[in-house]
Formats: C-alpha cells, structure tokens, sequence
C-alpha cells in the first residue's frame, strides 16, 4: 500500500514540477510565443486557467497524498530501523585487533 501511494506521489510530484514550470511568471501560460502562435484553438487566458486549474488539482493531491503517507507511517518511529543498530551488519563483524602485517617477500629460488 506504501509502495503504490509513493509512486504515485512521485507522479503527482513530477507532473506539479512540470506544470508549475510551463507556466509563465506574468500569468499568460504556456510561455510560447507572444502574439497567440497557438492561433484560436486556446486563447492565453484559457491557457492561464487550465494550468492554473491544473496546479491546484495537483496541488491538493499533493496535500492529500502527503498527509495519508504521514498518517500511515505514524507508527513506525518506535522501531528501530537503523543500520547502525542492526547487529548483523558486517561493520560489527570486523576483528577488533590491528590488521595483519604483510608477510615478507619470498626470495627467488636458483
């Protein structure tokens, strides 16, 4: 359930990261071109409004999204998942002692 909710959380992120970008700072969406390239089909300030539109839809799946994951995992700071704490790791495997020295060079038979 936490691995389909983050994926989709990446999506719903990736896709308000795009829309946000598109958008142009004065409000005229789109960002193309300045005298209407697009012709009729979309005049700029339906532009504006379908991305604007479209950010706070993503916007709020993002809110809601965030809450559910937070809510979810809620419970799990209790337990310890840390590599650190884990006693299996190699890390505590290790001897304790000084490394071994390098053992001397044999020297060539005749």
């Amino acid at each position: 359930m936490n691995t389909v909710l983050l994926i989709i959380h990446l999506f719903v992120t990736l896709a308000l990261i795009g829309v946000v970008l598109i958008q142009r700072s004065e409000g005229g969406g789109l960002g193309i071109g300045t005298s209407q390239g697009m012709g009729s089909f979309m005049s700029g300030r339906g532009t504006a409004n379908l991305l604007t539109r479209a950010t706070a839809i993503l916007a709020t799946a993002f809110m809601a999204l965030s809450l559910t994951l937070a809510l979810l995992n809620r419970g799990t700071m209790g337990t310890s998942r840390s590599i650190l704490d884990n006693p299996g790791s190699p890390a505590t495997n290790l001897p304790s002692g000084p490394p071994p020295a390098p053992s001397a060079p044999s020297a060539p038979s005749n």
